[in-house]
C-alpha cells in the first residue's frame, strides 16, 4: 500500500487556522485579567492589575504553545514560566515600593506573609511583593486550568470555571471597599459568551454521533438528545427563575468585608502605653534613643516635635493608644488639615538608637514612608513596624506638619456627640477634690480655649517639675500629685502627670483631650532620653488638634496650691456653727442634779457600759470588715481568670506576706532576689518558733498538746512550704511574665497553693496577738502595686 504524500498548508491556511483557534484563548486571557482590573480598585496604583494580565497572558500562550506535547510535560513547563513571572513580579513590586533587602530576602517574607498582610492591608493597598504574591500566583494557576480544560480537553464552559471562581474571589476580597464592578461584570459575561459562540477549530469535518446507525436507531438517539437538550434548557430557565429575585435582592445589601475576620497587628503593653516610660527616660537623660537629620522642610517653626504614640483612652488606671493598625505601604492616607489651618512638608532621616519596642517616631501627620515596612493608624496617626525597632534601623518619613490659626482659638468650640466620645469619656471613681478643681476652673472661664489655657497656666504655676518622680497617672496618683502635701512628694512630677493631670481636668470641664508622648529634639542630631516628653491636646472646631504646655517655667518658683485652691470639706465643722441666740430667761436656772444622777434619764454607769459596749461593736465591725477585705482580695488574686494573673496574684501575696513580717522586699529587686528574701525569712521564723518551743514546759506524749513543728507550721505534720517551694513559685511569676499564656491552670493552683503556704507558715511563728493583726491588718489593703 503506498502512503499518499502529506500535505503542507499553506501560509494563507495557517493564518486562518490561527484566527480560528484564537477567540477561546483569547476570552481565557481577557476572563483572568478582568480579576486584575477588579481586584486592583483597592490598590494604590495598577502595578497590580498589570501583574495579573501578564500571568493571564503568560499561562494561556504557555498551554496554548505546548498543546502537541504530553498532557503531563505542561504542567512543569507552566510551573517553571510561573517562577519566573512570580520572581519578576516580586522584583518590580520591591522596587515599586522602595523595600530594602536582597530578591530572596523579599521573596522569602513575602511567601511567609502574604495572606495576612493582604487581609491587613490598609485601603488603598500598596503593591508591594506581599500583597501581589497571592493574586499574581493565583492568576496564573486560574489561566494554567482553564487553558488545559477548555483547549486540550475541548470542554470550553468548564473550562470557564476557574476564571470565574477567580473573579469572584477578587469580588470579595474587595468587599465594600470599592464601588461596585457592574462595568466589569458586565464585559466578563460578554467575553465569556463570545468565547462559547465562536465554533470549535476542527482538523476535519465534524464526525456523525449517529453515522451507521439503521434509520429507526438513529431517530431514536436523536429524539433522546433532543429531549436531554430541552430537559438542561429547561433546568437553566428555572433556576434562573427562582435565583434571580434572590441575586437582585443582594443588590442594595452592603457586601461583607473580609478584613473583619483577621487580626491586625497588634503591640504589646510597653506600646499601648508608653507614658509609663517617661519617668524610666527621666532617670537616664543621657540615653541615646534615635538620630534624626531634617532632609527637608523645617522652616521657621523650629525643630519639630516628633510624636511616639497618642492616647486617647483612659479608664481611671492606664492611658493607652486603643489604636487598629493596618499594613501599609509608602504612601500613606492623606488626611484633610482644617481649613484655615498653614501647613508645611517636613522630610525626615531617622535612625533608631535605644529606642525598642514597635512604635515608629514620626512628626504628624506622616504621608509617605521609606525603608521600613509600617502599619498605620489613620484615626490617631501614629505608625508601628510589625516587626518592632532594632539598632540602626534607618527610615525617611516625609509628614505634613499643621500650625492651627490662634486668632480662631478663643472663639472656638468644641465638638460633642457620639463622634467623640472617646476623648470625652470620664471614667467613672474620679476623686472630689479633682472634680471640683476642675469645676472651679470651668466656672471662672467659660469659652473652651479659655479653659484649657486656665488649666495649663493652673498646672504651670502650683507644680514642679522633678526626674525623679515616680510613674503613675491613676486616679490616686493624680489626687496625689495635685493636693498631695509638699513636703511629702506631693505636688511634683514629670511630664507624665502633667499632661494626664491637664487631660483628666480638661475632660471634667467638658474639653475633649487626649495625651501624647514623643520627643521635643533640639535641633538635628541625636535624640535623648531627656527629650521624651509628654503634652496633652485639645480638639475644636474648625481647628483641629491644638497641643498645650503646662508644663511650669524653669526659673519661677511655684506657688502652694493651698492659696488658690483648698478642698472644702462636704458640712462644716462643729465649731464653725453659729450658736443660737436666745433671749436670757429670767426664770432662775434649777439646782444642777446630784453627781451620779441623770434626772429624767439613765444612770451615769448604764450610759458608761453603754458607751463601752458600743465601742466593743463597733470595734469588732471594723475587725470582722478588714477580715472579709482581706478575704476578697486574697480570692480575687488567686481566684482569676486567666492563670497568669492567678501566678502574679499569688506572688503578691508572697510579697505582701514578708511585709507583714517586717521584711519587705523593694520594688527594684528581681524575682530571684525577693525568693531569696523569702527563704531567710521563712528560716528565721522557724527558727524564732523552735527556740520559744524548746523553752516551753515539755509534754508527756498523748496528753493532746501539739507539738513544737505542729504548731510552726512548717514541718511534715503540717504540709507547710520549704525554702525550694519559694524558688518554685518565682519561677513560674518569671514564666507568666516572659512566657505569657503559657501557665496552665495546674501550674496556677500550685502557685496559690504555694504562697497560701508560705504566708501561713510566717502568720504562724507570731504570737497569739500577732496573728489576729496579721489577719485583720489593712496594709494589702492600701499598698501600691
Amino acid at each position: 500500500m503506498v502512503t499518499p504524500p502529506r500535505v503542507e498548508p499553506s501560509a494563507d491556511g495557517r493564518v486562518a487556522r490561527a484566527l480560528r483557534a484564537a477567540p477561546v484563548p483569547a476570552a481565557l486571557i481577557v476572563l483572568v485579567a478582568l480579576s486584575g482590573v477588579v481586584l486592583g480598585r483597592v490598590y494604590a496604583d495598577p502595578l497590580l492589575t498589570r501583574l495579573m494580565a501578564g500571568a493571564a497572558v503568560g499561562s494561556v500562550l504557555v498551554s496554548v504553545a505546548a498543546r502537541r506535547l504530553p498532557s503531563w510535560l505542561v504542567a512543569p513547563l507552566s510551573v517553571a514560566a510561573l517562577a519566573g513571572w512570580t520572581l519578576l513580579s516580586l522584583r518590580l513590586a520591591a522596587a515599586h515600593a522602595a523595600l530594602p533587602g536582597g530578591l530572596g530576602e523579599v521573596a522569602a517574607d513575602a511567601a511567609r506573609n502574604a495572606i495576612p498582610r493582604l487581609l491587613t492591608a490598609m485601603i488603598p493597598v500598596e503593591p508591594a511583593p506581599d500583597t501581589v504574591l497571592v493574586p499574581v500566583v493565583a492568576a496564573w494557576l486560574a489561566g494554567l486550568t482553564a487553558a488545559e480544560v477548555a483547549l486540550r480537553a475541548g470542554r470550553v464552559l468548564l473550562g470557564y470555571l476557574p476564571p470565574a471562581l477567580l473573579y469572584a474571589g477578587a469580588l470579595y476580597v474587595v468587599g465594600p471597599n470599592a464601588d461596585p464592578a457592574i462595568g466589569p461584570t458586565v464585559l466578563f459575561a460578554a467575553v465569556a459568551a463570545a468565547g462559547l459562540a465562536t465554533p470549535a477549530r476542527r482538523d476535519g469535518p465534524a464526525p456523525d454521533p449517529v453515522a451507521g446507525l439503521t434509520p429507526a436507531v438513529r431517530a431514536a438517539v436523536r429524539l433522546r438528545l433532543m429531549a436531554a437538550s430541552a430537559a438542561g434548557l429547561a433546568v437553566v430557565v428555572a433556576l434562573a427563575a427562582l435565583l434571580a429575585p434572590v441575586v437582585a435582592a443582594q443588590v442594595d445589601e452592603r457586601p461583607v468585608d473580609p478584613r473583619r475576620y483577621v487580626e491586625p497587628p497588634r503591640v504589646e503593653s510597653l506600646d499601648e502605653n508608653p507614658l509609663i516610660r517617661i519617668s524610666g527616660w527621666a532617670l537616664n537623660p543621657d540615653q541615646r534613643l534615635l538620630d534624626v537629620r531634617t532632609v527637608a522642610g523645617a522652616g521657621d517653626g523650629g525643630s519639630p516635635r516628633i510624636r511616639l504614640a497618642v492616647l486617647s483612652d483612659y479608664d481611671g488606671v492606664t492611658w493607652r493608644v486603643g489604636a487598629t493598625y493596618r499594613n501599609a505601604g509608602r504612601i500613606l492616607p492623606a488626611a484633610e488639615p482644617a481649613p484655615d489651618a498653614a501647613t508645611d512638608e517636613v522630610r525626615q532621616e531617622i535612625t533608631v538608637g535605644d529606642l525598642t519596642g514597635r512604635l515608629l517616631p514620626a512628626v504628624p501627620t506622616p504621608r509617605e514612608v521609606t525603608g521600613a515596612r509600617v502599619a498605620y493608624d489613620p484615626a490617631t496617626g501614629t505608625l508601628i513596624r510589625p516587626e518592632g525597632l532594632t539598632p540602626g534601623l534607618r527610615y525617611e518619613v516625609s509628614s505634613v506638619r499643621e500650625r492651627p490659626d490662634a486668632n480662631l482659638l478663643p472663639t472656638a468650640n468644641v465638638p460633642a456627640g457620639d463622634e467623640v466620645a472617646r476623648v470625652l469619656r470620664v471614667a467613672d471613681g474620679a476623686p472630689e477634690p479633682v472634680r471640683r478643681l476642675a469645676t472651679q476652673l470651668a466656672e471662672s472661664n467659660g469659652a473652651p480655649y479659655a479653659r484649657a489655657d486656665a488649666i495649663a497656666t493652673f498646672l504651670a504655676e502650683h507644680y514642679r517639675v522633678t526626674a525623679d518622680a515616680p510613674s503613675g497617672h491613676a486616679y490616686p496618683n493624680l489626687a496625689f500629685f495635685l493636693f498631695g502635701p509638699r513636703n511629702g512628694g506631693g505636688q511634683r512630677g514629670t511630664s507624665e502627670q502633667f499632661a494626664a493631670a491637664f487631660a483628666v481636668l480638661g475632660r471634667l470641664a467638658g474639653l475633649p483631650t487626649r495625651v501624647v508622648v514623643g520627643f521635643e529634639p533640639k535641633g538635628d542630631g541625636p535624640v535623648r532620653a531627656a527629650d521624651a516628653y509628654a503634652w496633652p491636646e485639645v480638639l475644636f472646631d474648625g481647628v483641629g488638634w491644638v497641643p498645650f504646655d503646662p508644663m511650669p517655667r524653669p526659673d519661677e518658683e511655684p506657688r502652694p496650691v493651698e492659696e488658690d485652691f483648698r478642698p472644702q470639706p462636704e458640712d462644716p465643722p462643729p465649731s464653725e456653727v453659729p450658736a443660737p441666740t436666745e433671749e436670757p430667761s429670767v426664770t432662775p436656772p434649777a439646782a444642777a442634779p446630784a453627781p451620779g444622777r441623770n434626772e429624767g434619764g439613765l444612770g451615769t454607769p448604764v450610759l458608761v457600759a453603754g458607751g463601752v459596749g458600743g465601742l466593743a461593736l463597733l470595734v469588732g465591725a471594723v475587725l470582722a470588715a478588714l477580715y472579709a477585705m482581706r478575704r476578697r482580695l486574697t480570692r480575687s488574686r488567686l481566684d482569676a481568670a486567666d492563670p497568669g494573673e492567678r501566678v502574679a496574684g499569688a506572688w503578691r501575696e508572697l510579697t505582701d506576706a514578708l511585709r507583714l513580717a517586717g521584711h519587705p522586699a523593694g520594688p527594684d529587686l528581681a524575682a530571684a532576689e525577693v525568693a531569696e528574701r523569702a527563704r531567710r525569712t521563712l528560716a528565721e521564723a522557724r527558727a524564732a518558733r523552735s527556740g520559744e518551743d524548746a523553752a516551753a514546759p515539755t509534754h508527756r506524749p498523748g496528753d493532746g498538746a501539739a507539738g513544737p513543728t505542729d504548731r510552726a507550721g512548717g514541718g511534715a505534720a503540717t504540709g507547710g512550704p520549704d525554702e525550694a517551694a519559694v524558688d518554685e513559685l518565682a519561677a513560674l511569676l518569671n514564666q507568666a511574665g516572659f512566657a505569657p499564656g503559657s501557665v496552665t491552670p495546674e501550674q496556677a493552683e500550685r502557685a496559690a497553693r504555694l504562697s497560701q503556704g508560705f504566708g501561713d507558715a510566717l502568720r504562724s511563728a507570731r504570737s497569739r496577738w500577732g496573728r489576729l493583726l496579721w489577719t485583720v491588718h489593712p496594709g494589702p489593703l492600701r499598698w501600691r502595686r
